[in-house]
């Protein structure tokens, strides 16, 4: 079985060290996570100093923060990023985890004007890839295949949506791809996101799912973007395409969101105009030798990232801040087993998701019921700080 890890300079930015580097790793010796900064010289503890992931980006410049802090080296960020393959890790040593803890994990979708398109697609298909194909080109040949110029909300959509209205074509995915509110749901229980190594999961009943590679926002509770992320925000495209009433069976699942492999904190070297400017590229493996390369553009996005935010606050509070999926331009069409088919995960899928300013994240996929089961909540972290002082 392949590795799910890439090489280190590929799981580092293209400027590598350059910029300020935080995740959290499983610390065996401790039984539970630790806070760590990665640097050139190895992967450091900073736990005595800020608990959670949550409590440091409350900081009024986290970068400047954990560059003045010291902390205990857990050894070589090589060492730590190897043993974070799930299927080859040594339970004694210390691995990488998903980098956030605290916060509330939200994602937008139909964000981009191709998924959008894709999501209609599902829709008139009721879940079934043997159909889109041919609704596809219907849809397209109606309404056409670039929205990306239509502002959502602006009186240009709200035509738009008159005349779609008027030919029976408009949809629920419309309404959130170009009317005035986003679409925004909550993606993961807090802790329960997996971090690069980690297998993620797809249910062992769904027949059409694909991975979504995604820029991921890291959050203050004040609803200050502090840093970033990359993300899977893995689908069942059948699920949701029965019904839209079914999304949080479609998008939340045991193992079924990652995140990773670090979140990039703003600095001189990072700030939002590169989330703005990222480039994030996907690339699918199998062990039946299939291969699907596909790229997200963010600066083909519908909604800047900070209305996003705004929208995820107009109405409710984050104490803890939150981690926020941008959503992605990336729908897979290409045919994996036959003509018609589509594309669907199969079990040992070795997912990889990069951006030269974020790194990389991998992931191998399996199916949610035999996945690691997540037992580590939030009682089970409280426990853990409290015995080991950090409370």
């Amino acid at each position: 079985m392949p590795a799910t890890q890439p090489t280190l300079d590929r799981f580092l930015p293209d400027d590598r060290f350059a910029g300020t580097l935080v995740g959290r790793a499983w610390r065996p010796d401790a039984e539970g996570p630790s806070l760590v900064a990665l640097r050139a010289d190895g992967v450091y503890d900073l736990s005595h100093h800020f608990a959670t992931m949550s409590a440091l980006l409350e900081e009024a410049d986290p970068a400047a923060t954990v560059k003045a802090l010291t902390g205990e080296r857990l050894g070589s960020v090589e060492a730590l990023l190897a043993n974070s393959d799930e299927a080859r890790r040594a339970a004694t040593q210390a691995y990488f985890l998903a980098p956030c803890d605290l916060q509330v994990v939200k994602a937008a979708g139909v964000t981009f004007a191709n998924s959008m398109l894709e999501r209609v697609i599902e829709e008139q298909a009721k879940g079934d890839p043997a159909k889109a194909d041919a609704i596809r080109a219907q849809v397209v040949a109606q309404i056409g295949a670039d929205l990306s110029t239509i502002k959502p909300g602006s009186e240009q959509a709200m035509r738009l949506k008159a005349v779609l209205q008027q030919q029976g074509l408009w949809s629920q995915y419309l309404e959130v791809g170009i009317g005035p509110d986003a679409e925004v749901f909550s993606k993961a229980p807090v802790l329960s996101s997996v971090g690069t190594g980690a297998d993620i999961g797809v249910r062992s009943d769904s027949s059409w799912n694909n991975p979504e590679p995604e820029v991921v926002l890291a959050v203050s509770s004040t609803g200050r973007i502090v840093g970033a992320a990359l993300g899977n925000d893995v689908n069942l495209r059948d699920l949701e395409g029965r019904s839209a009433l079914l999304l949080s069976k479609a998008k939340d699942n045991n193992a079924s969101c990652a995140i990773g492999p670090f979140i990039r904190l703003f600095d001189a070297s990072f700030n939002l105009d590169d989330v703005r400017r990222a480039e994030v590229e996907l690339r699918v493996e199998g062990d039946d030798g299939f291969v699907m390369v596909g790229h997200n553009l963010m600066s083909r996005i519908s909604r800047d990232p900070t209305d996003i935010v705004e929208q995820v606050l107009a109405a409710h509070q984050y104490p803890d801040g939150f981690m926020l999926f941008l959503g992605t331009l990336f729908a897979p069409t290409q045919d994996r087993d036959h003509a018609g088919g589509g594309f669907t995960h199969k079990l040992g899928d070795r997912v990889s998701i990069r951006s030269s300013r974020f790194g990389e994240l991998c992931n191998r996929v399996t199916h949610s019921e035999t996945a690691a089961p997540w037992r580590f909540g939030l009682r089970a972290l409280m426990s853990n700080l409290a015995r080991r002082g950090l409370l």
